[in-house]
């Protein structure tokens, strides 16, 4: 179908929230709390793409990604560039991206070893409406007190350098191995291409755009997918009613159409946008 309202599956973390955000249900009292919530396509495991909600309690661990070369001498399909969409921050809420200064690999996995490698980290305040993409080799950290909507190339290959005294596995032999260890460069946002259409991120892993609501035609080229993330108001796209904490799979020729105050995210793999 050329749209589709994808499934969606909420994920327990040890560092989420019993108390969601917006149009999502609460954890039941008793509950684990929830740190994700993703959606799937039937049938599709593994699309290009992946969109998450992120709701945070606490720290995540200190990680890092590795891009496709890396993760292609590893037999894994694909590295992990990610971005970042801030909905809502507590008061002083930080993300970690990059360190401080550059430093070398034995420094950094020394650092880890202590427990030293948050000071070595570049903490930044956050607040709703930031937006930062994060290439993969970027060592960084999500703060406490966030939600976010993240759009990822679809691997789940995460290295933990450091999990503050959390019994979980580290890889700090792979996590060293493919971290760029030096201060985060903002990516330079393409920026607004119309009134009601502004570009986040313009490749070279996948494209995002920003879309006030309105009637438009939306054509993707034959086997491409765009993900559709209404961040708040509700709409239909080919007759397939959507709302705010939804998201659609969207292939083909298809008619838009939202509320005049909806915001909408929509993302394709690819270098380049062609839209």
């Amino acid at each position: 179908m050329p749209a589709t309202l994808l499934a969606t599956h909420r994920v327990e973390k040890p560092w989420g929230r019993h108390q969601l955000w917006g149009p999502f249900a609460d954890s039941p009292p008793g509950g684990e709390p929830v740190g994700e919530i993703w959606f799937q396509a039937p049938g599709d495991s593994t699309p290009d793409l992946l969109v998450k909600y992120l709701f945070t309690s606490e720290k995540l661990s200190v990680q890092v990604h590795p891009d496709d070369a890396q993760a292609h001498a590893r037999g894994l399909p694909r590295g992990k560039d990610e971005c970042w969409l801030i909905l809502d921050a507590e008061p002083e809420a930080t993300i970690a991206l990059g360190t401080k200064a550059p430093v070398d690999a034995a420094v950094l996995r020394d650092a880890a070893l202590d427990g030293s490698i948050e000071a070595l980290l570049d903490w930044k305040p956050v607040k709703a409406g930031d937006f930062f993409y994060v290439p993969s080799g970027t060592v960084h950290a999500i703060g406490a007190g966030l939600t976010l909507i993240e759009v990822q190339q679809n691997s789940e290959t995460t290295y933990r350098l450091y999990d503050y005294g959390r019994p979980r596995e580290l890889h700090l032999e792979d996590g060293i191995a493919v971290s760029d260890p030096r201060p985060y460069a903002p990516y330079p946002s393409p920026g607004r291409i119309a009134d009601d259409r502004k570009i986040l991120v313009d490749g070279p892993k996948f494209v995002l755009e920003r879309l006030a609501g309105s009637a438009r035609t939306i054509s993707l080229p034959d086997g491409v997918t765009a993900w559709l993330v209404p961040v708040s108001g509700k709409g239909t796209v080919d007759g397939v009613a959507f709302a705010a904490g939804e998201c659609l799979a969207l292939t083909g020729a298809v008619q838009l159409d939202a509320d005049a105050g909806a915001d909408l995210l929509l993302a394709y793999p690819g270098e380049g946008r062609f839209l």
